[in-house]
């Protein structure tokens, strides 16, 4: 069996190369915020290092099935973002960052950060193309719980990009379809992809060493790169957005609360 160091050495150095092409790629085109699209997909890169690394390892249908739930996530996320992002200029982050101390603020202040969070949330993906025997219950629950996760984020998304096509629904906050339940249904959804596949090796206690990668996606999500920054500048810019906090859950798909938020319609048409 390949020793699992290799496991995390090969992912880290896919990290690396992922990274560096983005810097090159940002280098080259002036927008560095193609890092953003990047994100997905690279977690898909690491899985399928991880997969060919270990060829002959593990127990095969767990792996392809570990394998299918970060690619179809990674890839729908990537394109996602790529198709939102194209046309527009750079970040405002990215523009700061530049301004202020030049393209080796964007490797130090992202990049770094970004590729270790990144080889470090994915280490159940690296571990499940190792494990074999596995308890299948477990593994189905895991699939469910990412299932679930990929339905609020894509939904999600979806919903507010159609929100956002129409013009008459500019300067407005959305808050219709799962944006009802949830002000973040798309990292709530992360979360719950990331918690899926944690599940996928959770069986064993070697799997349950490494619950501090789905735990560092949800506080990233919770805490840092999502849902704070997201309601910091959502709170400056968006009219009726304190009121739209009070009545809706900040992450955990709840019923809305009362209050004059219930007077508005339900869908936007």
């Amino acid at each position: 069996m390949t020793p699992f160091w290799a496991v995390l050495l090969s992912a880290l150095g896919a990290v690396l190369l992922i990274m560096a092409a983005s810097f090159v790629v940002g280098r080259i085109t002036g927008k560095y915020s193609i890092i953003d699209a990047v994100w997905g997909p690279g977690f898909v890169v690491v899985a399928w290092v991880s997969f060919l690394v270990t060829l002959g390892d593990g127990t095969p249908t767990l792996r392809w099935i570990v394998l299918a739930m970060v690619t179809i996530w990674g890839l729908r996320l990537g394109i996602y973002i790529l198709l939102r992002n194209h046309g527009l200029p750079e970040d405002e982050r990215y523009t700061e960052m530049l301004q202020d101390s030049g393209p080796s603020a964007i490797v130090r202040k992202v990049q770094l950060p970004q590729g270790l969070a990144m080889w470090f949330v994915s280490i159940p993906v690296q571990l499940a193309m190792l494990l074999e025997r596995p308890a299948w219950w477990v593994v189905v629950i895991g699939i469910v719980v990412w299932a679930i996760g990929l339905f609020f984020e894509s939904v999600g998304d979806s919903q507010l990009a159609a929100f956002k096509k129409d013009s008459a629904n500019k300067g407005k906050v959305m808050r219709f379809g799962l944006w009802r339940y949830t002000r973040h249904p798309n990292y709530f959804g992360d979360a719950a992809v990331w918690t899926g596949i944690f599940l996928t090796v959770a069986w064993t206690w070697v799997g349950w060493l490494t619950v501090l990668s789905p735990v560092a996606m949800i506080y990233l999500l919770v805490n840092k790169t999502g849902k704070a920054l997201t309601e910091k500048r959502m709170s400056k810019s968006k009219p009726g957005y304190a009121e739209y906090v009070e009545a809706t859950s900040g992450f955990f798909p709840l019923p809305p609360k009362k209050g004059p938020l219930q007077q508005i319609e339900k869908s936007p048409s």
